[in-house]
């Protein structure tokens, strides 16, 4: 297959996939199986591109012609290849994990579930793989539409007040924002392509590409910068592997590359920095993460707590890029993949809770340790990733981004920075210590979903979640230990587009 066939396969193969799972919604375990062959496919496109990409070629591929000069085309660049390979990887596990989810909390529309998890991968493998603006905001929307039914799945008023939230900001944010900063970028450059250095370097003054910058950093609402951030906690109504879905493998992510991808190829680091244009949205991304931080630990539902953790783990990204110095871009991408792993162990390890005791909020979690000691460890672990601290993935991260802040003479970042990670302390590890080192607040059912036991000594026997929920956050948390070891691999794909 050749890199050009290889490209196109990415975006086709999921959809191809979807097709597949309507047919065979009728027979589950045909239909499960259809998921994974195609996750693992897709994953194994995406890879083949890597060794083109990393000796510093940039395969090409045109989808159709639209308008004169400005094609549905395809470029593959470093970053973007980074966030295929995430998607794609993690795809694998997460649809794992959904069988073991979707099967042990019976939850109905399942095959409409695979369905629109399929279309929302190969959404997102438009949006990495996107060689112009006009190819990603059109993937970038189909992304927001396939994800609504997931957001939407319950069907009760609770989900479709979400969804309406979701959608809402989402697509007014992208067609009254988005859109528009992309014509005004066609009218002053004359073409839409990404290109190293960017495309509108020296053709705007420093106020009108900070007015500009602002249209894209807001009009990317899938970034959930504040306060453009309340779709992002409200979609928590949904299924935990749709969660994951958000947090970790696509629609957040996608956000967060966008605003970086935009930085480096349409406006250039050099070029931001040299007019201080994004100055002001370095301070929106601090204000976000701090702000975010201090609301997480305000929230007792498990996973209201990790969508606050999210939006403040958005901003590092956005500061990152918004820091227009290599470092930052380095840390920038390389904490999109860094969080990728340590937050969908962080949700995975939240629906295995929900599925094998049925408890949501943390202060009923009082020795659930003992109970489930793996989900608990692995809880741990992803916590330890997304503060920050060794041997987790999460501290390479962190360091370059405080590299970025100071190449960029912005101390007060450093600042920031560091009393974000202590706040992630404050609100990821007090759930750990009270699982282990509490006893059990109320007494624990005897089984999953039955009533809570009335004698007076608590079951304290094992109760992990199904098998095939417990694998695949075993292995995102191995994962998270094994980035800390192989970060040099994801700085090297970076360096070439960021050079210190």
């Amino acid at each position: 297959m050749s890199p050009a066939e290889a490209i196109i396969a990415a975006v086709l193969v999921p959809l191809a996939g979807a097709v597949l799972i309507a047919i065979s919604g009728r027979w589950p375990n045909l239909r499960e199986t259809v998921t994974l062959v195609t996750a693992v496919i897709l994953f194994a496109v995406v890879l083949s591109l890597v060794p083109a990409v990393a000796a510093g070629a940039r395969p090409t591929a045109v989808l159709i012609q639209t308008l004169p000069g400005v094609p549905l085309a395809f470029e593959v660049e470093p970053l973007g290849m980074l966030f295929a390979l995430i998607a794609s990887g993690l795809w694998i596990v997460t649809s794992v994990y959904s069988i073991g989810y979707m099967r042990g909390n019976d939850e109905h529309n399942q095959t409409r579930f695979y369905v629109c998890f399929a279309i929302a991968l190969s959404s997102t493998m438009g949006v990495a793989l996107a060689g112009n603006l006009l190819t990603l905001f059109v993937f970038y929307e189909a992304l927001t539409l396939s994800t609504y039914p997931l957001v939407t799945h319950h069907g009760d008023e609770e989900s479709m007040k979400a969804g309406r939230t979701y959608l809402g900001i989402l697509i007014s944010t992208s067609i009254g924002l988005l859109l528009v900063a992309i014509l005004w970028t066609w009218v002053i450059a004359g073409t839409l392509d990404f290109r190293s250095g960017g495309i509108l370097s020296g053709r705007t003054d420093g106020l009108m590409t900070a007015a500009l910058l602002a249209l894209y950093a807001y009009g990317i609402g899938k970034a959930a910068l504040m306060p453009l951030h309340r779709w992002l906690p409200a979609a928590m109504v949904a299924p935990t592997p749709v969660s994951a879905l958000l947090h970790a493998v696509a629609v957040v992510k996608a956000g967060v590359f966008c605003v970086v991808k935009v930085v480096v190829y349409v406006f250039g680091i050099e070029f931001l920095s040299l007019t201080g244009a994004s100055e002001w949205l370095m301070y929106v991304a601090a204000a976000t993460l701090l702000i975010a931080s201090l609301v997480a630990m305000t929230k007792d539902n498990l996973k209201a707590r990790l969508a606050y953790s999210t939006v403040s783990q958005l901003s590092y990204v956005v500061l990152g890029a918004a820091l227009a110095t290599s470092w930052g871009v380095i840390g920038a991408g390389m904490h999109i993949a860094m969080h990728a792993l340590g937050k969908i162990t962080l949700f995975f390890c939240a629906g295995a809770i929900y599925t094998a005791l049925h408890k949501t909020e943390i202060s009923d979690m009082d020795g659930i340790g003992r109970q489930m000691p793996v989900t608990l460890t692995a809880f741990l672990i992803g916590a330890l990733s997304v503060i920050g601290l060794p041997p987790m993935g999460g501290v390479w991260s962190k360091w370059y981004l405080i590299l970025g802040a100071v190449e960029a003479h912005q101390l007060v970042f450093v600042a920031a920075l560091m009393i974000s990670s202590l706040l992630n302390i404050a609100y990821l590890l007090p759930l750990v210590a009270r699982a282990f080192f509490l006893p059990p607040r109320v007494p624990i059912a005897q089984a999953a979903g039955a009533a809570a036991a009335t004698s007076r000594e608590p079951d304290r026997g094992i109760r992990e979640a199904p098998i095939l929920c417990l694998v695949p956050l075993c292995v995102t948390a191995l994962g998270c230990i094994a980035l800390f070891f192989y970060a040099d691999r994801i700085y090297a794909l970076l360096a070439q587009i960021a050079a210190p």
